[in-house]
């Protein structure tokens, strides 16, 4: 039986010391059947040169030059745009990342147990740590809302990065832009809205390796802590879809009181300009400002508790100060 036809793009800016490494893990694939797309975002460091040898090398390859400059999502949106008609699935590997010989085959079988299946997942490794393990084991299929119920109710993430998940390629093709590029972590909010009208699919495999290390794309944001903020946009807008009326009001409530925990601490601990402006940004995306009273609030409990457990805020800023030492620059 003839294998379906999956689309694999790279786009990429600057990545000249990975996208090698990077181009090789995809046509490394003991899957054969596929094309891979290489788009440059106007690269200056040679990643252009890299890409052009690839291409010469391997029919698969289609090479796409941007014309200007775009952000990000618009470069990523751009890359999908060019999928072919006949892709059945469709993949993004970032220029920093790899995927071990086994992906798209494990991949492409997990989607063809159900037609109803839009979105598939694996463990993925972010460095040395090994993430989606608390993926139920042994459930290689689950309803959307299903593994929707998960995520909210339990925090279990699986989604990783573009990297680490396959999409049905019909998905990619609907909306124009396939990724909302207003959105503060707009992969993960896409992964959620499939979910919403499709079945999700999970290997129990590490097929993705994504870098950890200060050049890759995520690590800058990382000291933001944007996991508390992802997890509140996504309880704030997805609560109501897929929860009861009195469970999503109760989740959105306490998922509010630890973010603006988080945010108290950070207050307390005389965070940046930075770090507000990043929160600030992300919480527009779901139409809110910040809640200054309630940070003040929240802040006063904190003042308190550290007042009374002196011993245990002495060593909680100290591995702050461990943590913020460890970044390139401080924030303005």
């Amino acid at each position: 039986m003839k294998q379906p036809f999956v689309s694999v793009a790279t786009p990429f800016y600057n990545t000249a010391s990975y996208l090698a490494q990077c181009i090789e893990s995809v046509l490394s694939q003991t899957y054969s059947n596929f094309e891979y797309i290489l788009s440059d975002n106007c690269s200056t460091d040679g990643s252009t040169e890299i890409a052009e040898c690839y291409a010469r090398r391997d029919r698969r390859i289609r090479l796409i030059r941007q014309p200007t400059f775009l952000s990000q999502v618009q470069h990523y949106n751009s890359a999908l745009r060019a999928i072919a008609p006949e892709s059945k699935y469709c993949k993004i590997v970032q220029a920093d990342d790899c995927i071990f010989p086994g992906c798209i085959q494990a991949m492409v079988e997990a989607f063809e147990q159900h037609e109803t299946i839009g979105l598939v997942s694996s463990y993925d490794l972010k460095g040395n740590t090994l993430r989606g393990s608390r993926y139920p084991y042994s459930t290689p299929f689950l309803s959307g809302k299903e593994m929707a119920r998960l995520c909210l109710r339990k925090g279990i993430y699986v989604f990783g990065s573009p990297s680490t998940v396959m999409y049905r390629s019909c998905l990619v093709r609907g909306p124009n832009p396939f990724y909302r590029e207003d959105l503060l972590h707009e992969d993960t909010e896409k992964c959620m809205e499939i979910l919403e009208r499709w079945d999700f699919g999970f290997v129990h495999q590490v097929l993705s390796f994504l870098r950890a290390d200060n050049e890759s794309i995520t690590h800058s944001n990382r000291h933001y802590r944007p996991q508390m903020l992802d997890r509140y946009i996504l309880v704030q807008r997805f609560a109501s879809v897929f929860l009861d009326a009195a469970e999503a009001a109760a989740l959105k409530r306490g998922t509010r009181r630890a973010y603006y925990d988080m945010l108290a601490e950070a207050a307390v601990c005389l965070r940046g300009r930075q770090f507000w402006q990043y929160h600030k940004n992300g919480l527009k995306t779901v139409g809110e400002s910040l809640d200054r009273p309630y940070l003040l609030l929240r802040v006063g409990r904190q003042i308190l508790w550290m007042l009374a457990n002196p011993g245990t805020s002495m060593q909680r800023m100290v591995r702050f100060l461990k943590r913020w030492s460890a970044f390139e620059q401080p924030e303005d």
